[in-house]
């Protein structure tokens, strides 16, 4: 078995039928209180936009209250969908963040928009999309103004970042496949890998990142997380219960992106078809679903698979106390 890895929080601000999307917020800062005493390393927000079922979609606005309710854990984006922002506003958002928080301030960047098509095009006031090189380019510029640089704009003109900070927050690479890996190898940058959204893919992007890494003067070493869906409860019988929200959520997402997570009464009264169960079982495959026995040797096998220095809980339960205490569990 592998070391224990380093483990933190991925937050998606999930939303439950009945209970209003202002109070998935809320109780994201309590969780974030949380995860501080029970030693957790890290908690990261995402970004969706047009997805009433997830209320992240404002990932600086959130990082900048939990870093100022907190003291020691680090808190970052989980991420922030590049494209759907100028590099330079990023920066300085993130920069600003770290003279208020230094040290402990995380930027995780993705390629995809974390919404529709249509939502996508109303973000960037373009119809346009981007095309797949376009991702790396705007990860470069926006690690150039991160770390000082002059981006020329023409004669006699050059755009700073501001405030100039003497040490930028490290930028992570999101991604849920191996070219992913790759790019983020390539340019010696950490990498977080969404084994909750595609758990098929886990081990051959961390590998492929493993193998191609080339050293960077931030990163020398090459360092991993791994997300995953975390439903603990005292018994796997409680923690099937649970997760039926999480199955349903992940089913009707498919074909109804305003759909919210039912709870779990509701959700053990809406039966899944032989095809639903299907998506159901693959996607619950390689997380963290269970007892705290059961957990354990998840955690256990998620880390021997794919090498992780560190896995990153989402937990999308309903009531905020169990939330709290499947963190609990898997912290043991």
């Amino acid at each position: 078995m592998s070391a224990s890895p380093v483990l933190s929080v991925l937050d998606t601000h999930p939303v439950f039928e009945g209970i209003p999307a202002q109070t998935s917020i809320r109780n994201g800062l309590e969780l974030a209180l949380a995860a501080e005493k029970l030693g957790y390393h890290r908690y990261w927000v995402a970004e969706h936009h047009n997805t009433p079922g997830l209320a992240s979609s404002a990932p600086t606005v959130l990082i900048g209250r939990v870093a100022a309710a907190t003291e020691r854990i680090r808190v970052g984006s989980g991420g922030v969908m590049l494209p759907n922002h100028p590099p330079l506003v990023v920066a300085e958002q993130f920069a600003t963040l770290e003279v208020f928080h230094p040290g402990r301030i995380d930027l995780g960047v993705g390629r995809a928009p974390g919404t529709d098509p249509l939502t996508a095009g109303a973000l960037r006031r373009s119809s346009d999309p981007l095309s797949a090189q376009d991702f790396p380019e705007q990860v470069k510029e926006l690690e150039y103004y991160l770390d000082g640089g002059k981006s020329p704009r023409g004669p006699g003109m050059e755009i700073r970042a501001v405030p100039e900070i003497p040490a930028r927050p490290p930028v992570w690479m999101l991604g849920s496949s191996p070219s992913s890996g790759l790019l983020a190898a390539g340019r010696g940058m950490p990498y977080a890998y969404a084994n909750h959204l595609r758990p098929d893919a886990a081990e051959a992007a961390t590998r492929a990142y493993r193998e191609n890494f080339r050293p960077s003067e931030a990163f020398p070493e090459p360092y991993v997380i791994v997300t995953a869906f975390l439903v603990a409860a005292d018994t796997d019988e409680a923690a099937a219960h649970q997760s039926g929200s999480l199955a349903h959520a992940l089913v009707s997402g498919r074909s109804n992106p305003f759909a919210l997570f039912p709870l779990p009464d509701d959700a053990a009264r809406r039966p899944l078809s032989g095809a639903d169960l299907q998506i159901v079982q693959s996607s619950f495959a390689g997380q963290l679903i269970g007892s705290p026995e059961t957990v354990k040797a998840q955690l256990a096998n998620l880390v021997d698979r794919t090498g992780a220095d560190e896995v990153m809980a989402v937990a999308p339960i309903a009531d905020h106390e169990a939330r709290v205490h499947a963190y609990e569990i898997l912290a043991r």
